[in-house]
């Protein structure tokens, strides 16, 4: 048998979702124990412990989600078949190839490491244009422009954030253009989301949603801009949110889990936000980088999880419907929010204790993750399509 043409290799979804079960179950826990002295950090890390542990959070579990949503996408967004077979297998591997690099590259060559830390990311920002651009000249989703901004602004971030010199304004541009992919990727799903379950429609208006859109792409900037300006760029985005929030059902949607949870990455991008804009003009008493973690933890950890269940199913020909151990999941990793983000504030002298709880809940939530549907994503679709 072929090896590219198993039905693993049909779809972005399949392989980068396991990845990302994979990466989501061990990445949180690894960090827990080197944070709090359990392990030492492995003397074959390529860069810095919180460095590594920020950047495999985004380039790794975060693109492995959002790389494995984008390739999918395609097909509803744009009515073209995403990137499959040899192309997928390759993609895959050089994704693997940047996770060795990170955490076994200290000794490697400079121009090894980042050849091997540079491939996946321009391969797939180079394959998602290649399908997106065309679609231009076809009429493809009318803001489909601003993937054709934001996917190559991900290649300086990265560059940035391996750089310990510059780490943090990668980090804060990464944060940025992760919160446009979320934000567009709400926009359309919800519409979808919030008719299937309450024949209900939200308001999309574009006087709001481009201004939103462009307003969060301009944020991608505020690690150089003068910190009041980036505040009040920060305070009007969440003001924006707000609003837009307002008209979205949020009384429907809280009603069921399985759309409530979108909802509650929607009010966590705009706590980050506020948070994070506050802390421009004074200095607040946190525990634990709030502002970080509320997007991590708070808005990748709570719409991830949800995403993977919907497309894995939506995908393979199954009816999405949220099973119990579906909706566990989503408890589990809200619970695991309230470790990382909450408890510290109200009992900072458990901070070690609140970072492994938060850390066994991603574990947990993604073991049950990779034990559900790693069968379904390594199987034919059941309604006999190919993809």
């Amino acid at each position: 048998m072929n090896l590219t043409r198993h039905p693993l290799w049909s779809v972005g979804f399949r392989p980068f979702f396991i990845l990302a079960c994979l990466a989501g179950l061990a990445l949180p826990t690894w960090w827990a124990l080197i944070f709090t002295g359990g392990v030492p950090p492995p003397l074959t890390f390529a860069l810095p412990a919180v460095q590594w542990h920020a950047h495999e959070m985004f380039y790794g579990f975060g693109w492995a989600v959002f790389g494995g949503f984008l390739l999918t996408a395609s097909k509803n967004w744009l009515d073209v078949r995403g990137w499959h077979g040899g192309a997928l297998v390759l993609l895959a591997a050089a994704w693997l190839f940047d996770r060795l690099a990170m955490s076994l590259g200290a000794g490697w060559p400079p121009a090894l490491f980042w050849l091997a830390a540079s491939l996946f990311q321009v391969a797939i920002v180079a394959m998602l244009l290649h399908t997106m651009l065309p679609q231009k000249v076809r009429g493809g989703a009318s803001d489909n422009y601003f993937f054709w901004i934001l996917l190559p602004l991900f290649l300086p971030a990265k560059l940035l954030i391996l750089r310990e010199a510059h780490f943090a304004e990668g980090w804060a541009m990464t944060l940025a253009l992760f919160r446009v992919v979320v934000l567009i990727m709400l926009e359309r799903s919800q519409v979808q989301y919030m008719r299937h379950a309450f024949q209900a429609e939200i308001l999309r208006d574009p006087r709001l949603d481009m201004p939103i859109k462009w307003l969060a792409l301009a944020l991608a900037c505020a690690p150089w801009l003068p910190a009041p300006v980036a505040g009040v760029a920060e305070a009007a985005l969440a003001l924006l949110l707000i609003v837009r929030f307002a008209g979205w059902k949020p009384w429907l949607a809280f009603s069921r889990l399985d759309v409530g949870i979108m909802y509650l990455g929607y009010l966590m991008i705009v706590a980050q936000l506020l948070v994070d804009a506050a802390g421009r003009f004074v200095e607040l008493p946190w525990v634990g980088s709030v502002a970080a973690h509320l997007f991590t933890v708070g808005v990748l950890g709570t719409i991830m999880p949800a995403m993977i269940v919907r497309i894995a199913k939506g995908h393979t020909g199954r009816e999405v419907v949220f099973e119990p151990a579906d909706k566990l999941v989503l408890w589990i990793m809200i619970a695991g929010l309230a470790a990382r983000v909450v408890a510290p504030q109200l009992h900072p002298g458990g901070y070690a204790m609140w970072l492994h709880l938060a850390a066994g809940c991603w574990l947990a939530a993604f073991l049950v993750l990779c034990w559900r549907y790693t069968p379904f994503l390594l199987a034919p679709r059941v309604d006999g399509k190919e993809h």
